[in-house]
């Protein structure tokens, strides 16, 4: 086991008008994975503060009052990669923008989808972040 302790990421589900949410297929240490947009937590951020930086950096979006909805504590990252992430989910509904690709070093497109219908395979926070979402609950994945 890894001597590091670890890391905090954030992801943010983003609704639409129809329902759907947005997914992006991840390129270099998230890849081959479809995943919700986020990133890694900063010193002194908050989470609605770092969800706001990433959408920002990633698609261009600009969201107001995400909601945290899930708190998961992905060891199936762990026993793949040796990374060890506790994950935050965010829920967004209040959004300005279109999906832009600002980082396609990282992602190779992003797509709107009926969450019941993402493409796999998807990266495990992400999957237990969408089904928190679907099953209208606070989860806490330990």
């Amino acid at each position: 086991m890894s001597s590091e302790t670890p890391k905090v990421g954030i992801g943010i589900i983003v609704v639409n008008d129809k329902g759907e949410i947005l997914i992006g297929k991840r390129k270099n240490s998230h890849a081959p994975y479809y995943s919700i947009p986020g990133g890694h937590m900063e010193i002194g951020e908050t989470f609605t503060q770092c969800a706001a930086r990433e959408m920002e950096e990633e698609t261009g979006i600009i969201i107001r009052n995400p909601e945290v909805i899930a708190i998961t504590n992905n060891l199936a990252t762990f026993h793949e990669s040796g990374k060890h992430y506790i994950s935050v989910a965010l829920l967004v509904t209040d959004f300005t923008g279109n999906a832009e690709l600002k980082e396609p070093d990282k992602c190779e497109g992003w797509l709107w989808v009926n969450p019941k219908e993402v493409p796999t395979p998807q990266f495990d926070a992400s999957e237990q972040s969408i089904q928190c979402y679907l099953n209208n609950t606070f989860c806490i994945n330990d």
